[in-house]
Parts: C-alpha cells; structure tokens; sequence
C-alpha cells in the first residue's frame, strides 16, 4: 500500500512524503527540520530524495537531509545541486520503496524541471513540482511560453485519474482567476466555493484529480472555444491556441 503525507514548509509549501512497506521518499524538501522530526517521531525509514527543480524552496534541506540519512538524492541534470547523485533524464525510469516511477522533463518554470510520474497499480500519482498546479500553472522564470505550454501539454494527457501533487497550496488563488479567466464556467466556481471551505479549516486542496484539472484549470484549456473566445474579446485580438496560453499567463503573473 502507497501511502502520500504532506509536510508544510514556508508559507505555502508541500513536502511530500510517500511511504510503502518498504521505506519511505521525500520529494522537494525545501528545509529539514520539519521532515525529519516527522519521519522520527512515526519511526519511517527513508530510503530517497526526490527533486523536481533547483529553486531554494524546494531543495534547501537535502543537505540536512543527507547528513541525517544517508541516502541516494534523484533529480535533473543541474551541477548547482551538488546533492543529486542519482541525475535523471525525460523516459527514465526507476524504482524506489517498490514504486516503479517514470521521468517527464517539463521545462517552463525553470530549465532544469522534471516530473515522477507512476500508474501505482492503477492509481497514477504526479509530483510535478511548480509545472502545473491546482487551477493554474507555474510562472515562466527561465524557460519559454511555449516551452511551458509543451510541458503542461505533456501532462494533460496522462490518465485523467492521476493524483497531482504540486509543490505550493495556491488553489484558491488560482481559481480567483480561473473565474476571471471562465467567468460562465460552472465547474470552476463549484470547486472554488469547495476548495474555500477547505482552506477555511487549514485543510489542504491537495491533491487534486487531473480530470478536475481538464474542467477548472484555464492553462490546460486554452484550446477550448469558449476560453479562446473570451481571452479574444477581452484582449482585443484573434489568436492561436499557444498565443492564448501565454496571454493567460502573462495575465496572472500581473492579476
């Protein structure tokens, strides 16, 4: 049985922790202090680091980490994570406490970002880092519009019943403007008024199913028509599917 924690860092963060029978990984440990006081008072045994991308927030505790438990750190090719010992590439695969994961590289964000994606049996489950988030998607920082778009692209069309697990609780900001962005679209303030009361009690929005994504998620529809034509008017201007994307997104990074 795969069993997925969250451990809050910062003001918004999620470390995740993933335990089997077998041991336990933690994926984007942006400080220490929290994760290891967690994995010794329930007594788990970790076996692995995963990192998405380099931004500090997500990496800062792998040393800490490492000192405490000395275990094999899986991430992209950056050298200015000297931690990573176990350097991954898009299509690689590899299997960790029993999970057999797969590797998307998803560039946008920053350059160096990557997935682990796994059908666990049936039951998929994405860490993607800062990519794709619930109801939105990363700011473009060093990559591409278009190469975020392709990123985000790649993961749309994995299982719909994929359990995505980003790095930051930002959902009810996110759907503040997905209703901006699809102001007639039901499904959007449905789980806004859901994820409010939720966030209301300090519980977490995560993780989120990607077929909710597909019907709230304004990143993952800019090719639909009604959002094409919304974007048009309000923009004043006719344009391509990748066009509408960074239009969007050049607009929440100012909303």
């Amino acid at each position: 049985m795969v069993k997925i924690e969250s451990i809050e860092a910062f003001t918004d963060n999620y470390i995740w922790l993933v335990t089997t029978n077998e041991g336990s990984i933690v994926i984007d440990p942006g400080e220490s202090s929290n994760v290891i006081n967690y994995l010794d008072n329930n007594q788990l045994d970790l076996k692995a680091i995963f990192i998405t991308h380099h931004h500090f927030d997500h990496t800062g505790g792998i040393d800490d980490l490492v000192s405490y438990y000395p275990v094999n750190v899986y991430g992209p090719f950056n050298n200015d994570i000297a931690s990573i010992d176990k350097k991954l590439k898009d299509g690689d695969k590899i299997n960790v406490i029993g999970i057999e994961f797969e590797i998307i590289e998803i560039p946008g964000h920053t350059l160096d970002h990557i997935a682990f994606y796994s059908e666990n049996n049936g039951s998929p489950i994405l860490f993607c880092g800062d990519t794709l988030f619930a109801g939105g998607c990363g700011r473009v920082f060093e990559g591409t519009f278009d190469q975020m778009y392709e990123s985000l692209n790649k993961l749309k069309i994995l299982p719909e019943n994929t359990n995505i697990y980003c790095g930051h609780e930002y959902t009810l900001s996110n759907l503040k403007f997905a209703k901006e962005a699809e102001p007639f679209n039901q499904n959007i303030l449905s789980r806004y008024n859901e994820v409010l009361k939720l966030r209301e009690t300090g519980t977490p929005s995560l993780p989120s199913l990607l077929s909710t994504e597909l019907k709230t998620n304004p990143f993952l529809r800019s090719d639909i028509k009604e959002v094409q034509e919304n974007i048009s008017i309000k923009f004043k201007t006719i344009k391509e599917t990748k066009e509408i994307f960074k239009t969007l997104r050049s607009w929440k990074d100012n909303f």
